[in-house]
């Protein structure tokens, strides 16, 4: 059966129910039907001085056409901690409709191993993108409808920092020019669109611990410059309050559930490989007080999510891992081995062998944390005892256990031994969790140490803008700042079509932008995109719906 089928299957509990396994009272539990609901963000105040549970990473390899399923082994890796006795919670982003109708699809995980009701999770769900989206664009409104008004502030249309967002992939938004028409449409200026996930907005939403830490970051956004150069805030177009009042009830965590009735909470979803790439500091924080056990998710590969997990993340909200699961694959390491797709499903040991290099360099690095490290094998039908077992002979030489899990098809059953693995872990007290680099440390130094030291780059290199564009930003007083490096996924490098674990490259920066309200730079390197497009052949071209509201094609 495919995801859809097995999802509509599902028995699934009233929402209510899974309220109360975690102590949430059904008044603080807004519901969304029968089987989705917020929890109020006047529950949280109340558990605020738990104590927190384990906090478990679910990272990978880096990602390849052949799929490596980190939503679908946190899924799975929650079912089978519950399954043997731990009460335990999976956290993790919210789909992007963009990704939803081009090529990667939903991220609702998979098989035996999903989140529900994942029609409505993969769509518009409770609305957060929405509100999001609409908070950004009511922003750009004001910024210029000040314009129209006279201009007061200064602002030099040529030094503009803010697009608008619209949350699909849209190629021909990426580069426009708006208020054609005349002087009763504005001033004419080339603009452009980013995709919702990769907005700044996108970013407080999940950096922010509250309320007030939301309006707090909101308007601490540098929306553009003057012709003198001098920076101008949201705030001092003064339109917090109301983006804050979009923005208030997408605040509160969603609460779903997995097919086999264990809480999963869904919230924030800023993509990992032009952004932070991680569900919601509020929901994790929540998370941690009602669960022993949380397992959240960091997108994309190690060197990009897990690495933002890490440095902007943990950092911004005080908390720490336990233990991280790097999850891998036959067939990718047979890519990363140089496979190529049509011949995955023979045995190829060899290959297996030689694309490991990429799985090793990401245990070696998520160990560079501090953190302890298991390696989760999902394994495919296509995979030989001999390919599995090539893989953990390779684990084991990097000082960790790969343990082989089955949850895509046998759900928590699936995961018990990785379960168990990862609860003798996180219990250890062995984790020393510290960031790669301290905030005091230079910018370019920064960049620097997460090319050479986890992409196992020789260098970087910008040109002389670029150079005096960060020598601003540390005199504009926000030197402190993580980085966040935007870069392709398929790759350590800024190349996609280098696999493995490639060295000797240089990482050229393209451009740098300043997000002061979530508290990162972000640091754009190679041909990557804040707007994708959509594929040759979309995912929208199969998904249709039926006279009785039942939907197909969506995965």
């Amino acid at each position: 059966m495919s995801d859809i089928e097995i999802a509509r299957k599902a028995n699934l509990k009233p929402i209510s129910e899974i309220g109360e396994r975690l102590d949430v009272p059904k008044n603080h539990l807004i519901q969304y039907g029968s089987n989705k609901a917020k929890i109020s963000n006047d529950f949280m105040k109340t558990i605020k001085n738990k104590k927190n549970g384990k906090l478990i990473l679910v990272t990978a390899i880096t990602p390849t056409p052949a799929g490596e399923g980190k939503t679908t082994t946190s899924v799975g890796l929650n079912d089978g901690l519950n399954k043997i006795g731990k009460k335990a919670i999976v956290c993790l982003r919210e789909p992007s409709l963009g990704p939803c109708f081009g090529m990667k699809g939903g991220a609702a995980g998979g098989g035996y191993a999903q989140v529900v009701p994942m029609e409505d999770i993969n769509l518009h769900f409770t609305g957060d993108f929405h509100a999001i989206g609409a908070a950004h664009n009511l922003l750009s409104a004001l910024i210029d409808n000040h314009i129209h008004w006279g201009n007061q502030l200064g602002i030099d249309a040529r030094r503009m920092q803010w697009k608008r967002v619209i949350d699909m992939n849209d190629r021909a938004l990426r580069s426009i020019t708006c208020g054609l028409g005349g002087p009763g449409n504005g001033f004419p200026r080339q603009e452009g669109y980013d995709i919702t996930v990769a907005s700044e907005i996108m970013a407080i939403f999940c950096l922010s611990d509250n309320l007030n830490d939301l309006k707090s970051r909101l308007a601490k956004i540098v929306i553009g410059y003057t012709r003198e150069n001098k920076p101008i805030f949201a705030s001092e177009v003064e339109g917090i309050g109301a983006m804050a009042t979009l923005l208030r009830d997408a605040l509160a965590p969603n609460l779903v559930q997995t097919l086999e009735n264990n809480p999963a909470i869904i919230h924030g979803g800023p993509f990992a490989n032009i952004a932070h790439g991680c569900n919601s500091v509020i929901a994790t924080k929540t998370a941690l007080k009602m669960a022993d056990f949380v397992v959240t998710e960091a997108g994309f590969g190690a060197d990009l999510g897990a690495e933002k997990f890490f440095n902007i993340k943990c950092r911004s909200a005080g908390i720490s891992p336990d233990v991280a699961v790097v999850v891998a694959t036959i067939r990718a390491l047979k890519m990363h081995g140089g496979i190529d797709k049509e011949n995955l499903s023979l045995e190829n040991v060899s290959a297996v062998t030689q694309g490991g290099n990429n799985l090793a360099r990401h245990i070696e690095n998520v160990k560079s944390f501090g953190v302890p490290v298991v390696v989760a094998i999902n394994r495919f039908i296509t995979d030989t005892d001999a390919e599995i077992q090539a893989v953990k002979d390779l684990a084991s030489e990097n000082g960790v256990k790969a343990i082989e899990c089955t949850h895509w098809s046998d759900g928590g059953n699936g995961t018990t031994e990785l379960a168990e693995e990862v609860v003798k872990l996180a219990n250890s007290g062995v984790a020393s969790f510290a960031p790669l680099y301290p905030n005091d440390m230079a910018i370019w130094d920064k960049i620097k140490t997460v090319a050479t030291r986890l992409y196992r780059a020789d260098d970087i290199i910008a040109d002389k803008k670029i150079r005096a564009q960060i020598r601003k930003i540390e005199d504009d007083g926000y030197a402190h700042f993580p980085i966040c490096i935007a870069k392709t996924q398929y790759s350590f490098s800024t190349d996609p079509n280098l696999k493995g674990a490639p060295n000797n490259h240089v990482m050229a920066i393209r451009e740098v932008r300043l997000s002061a309200g979530a508290g990162f730079i972000v640091v754009v390197c190679g041909d990557i995109m804040t707007m994708p497009g959509l594929p040759r052949v979309p995912a929208a071209n199969n998904i249709d719906v039926d006279e009785t509201g039942k939907i197909s094609g969506l995965f």
